[in-house]
């Protein structure tokens, strides 16, 4: 069977990534992977992905969690570093 780790070593995307994608999109893991990892290869797909982490940040800040929204402003950085294209305005 395949597991999680799996389909994340097939996509582009770490684990950090995916959850927040789940997060946001109030779907489970493996299908916020498969989400994700088409949102990658679509136009504009990877500033999608950024605004989703974004409004997770926001979400967070909101409800008063600030240990998740460290944790997720620690996953856009990355999400940034490692996908610079994922940045407003980079088209």
């Amino acid at each position: 069977m395949i597991s999680l780790d799996d389909i994340e070593d097939m996509t582009c995307l770490t684990r950090a990534e995916i959850d927040a994608i789940a997060e946001h999109e109030h779907e489970p893991e493996l299908a916020a992977a498969l989400h994700g990892e088409y949102l990658m290869h679509v136009h504009k797909g990877p500033q999608l992905v950024q605004q989703m982490i974004c409004e997770d940040i926001r979400a967070a800040l909101q409800r008063d969690d600030p240990e998740r929204a460290r944790a997720l402003f620690a996953t856009l950085r990355q999400f940034i570093a490692d996908h610079p294209e994922a940045v407003r305005g980079s088209l």
